[in-house]
């Protein structure tokens, strides 16, 4: 029964994901000028805002490391969160049955609030130095 059980899951998600790939392909053919115009505003504001901060900081390398710092502590947010959370689950779900779990899920939860700490204190920290420690 289990053996029938899973081999019409695996039916279910294969036809699935045919059928999403297909009407994303039409989808996607539908707006692809619309996309392309969207992609070259992104792509003019990203290096707009390199060339502001470049500004800002006077120096093409200290512009170019403020903007690099910028963008992964607005990215690590979202990843040290899904860390965390995987961390809890390894810590408080799975960890209730397995010892060696329970440690790893603190492990994890250690891990990366330090390392949400570090992204988020890094760029404050370069500001502060790049504006004190040049002169």
């Amino acid at each position: 029964m289990k053996k029938v059980i899973i081999i019409v899951t695996l039916f279910t998600i294969v036809f699935g994901i045919f059928i999403c790939t297909n009407t994303v392909h039409a989808a996607e053919q539908a707006i692809d000028q619309e996309t392309e115009s969207k992609l070259v505003e992104i792509k003019e504001d990203a290096s707009k805002s390199l060339q502001d901060y470049q500004e800002k900081y006077g120096s093409d390398v200290y512009g170019t490391v403020a903007y690099i710092l910028n963008i992964i502590r607005i990215y690590s947010i979202p990843f040290c969160f899904l860390g965390i959370a995987i961390g809890a689950i390894h810590r408080y779900v799975v960890g209730i049955r397995k010892l060696d779990t329970l440690e790893k899920g603190l492990g994890l939860i250690v891990t990366f609030v330090t390392i949400l700490i570090i992204c988020q204190i890094l760029p404050l920290a370069f500001a502060v130095f790049v504006k004190f420690g040049r002169g």
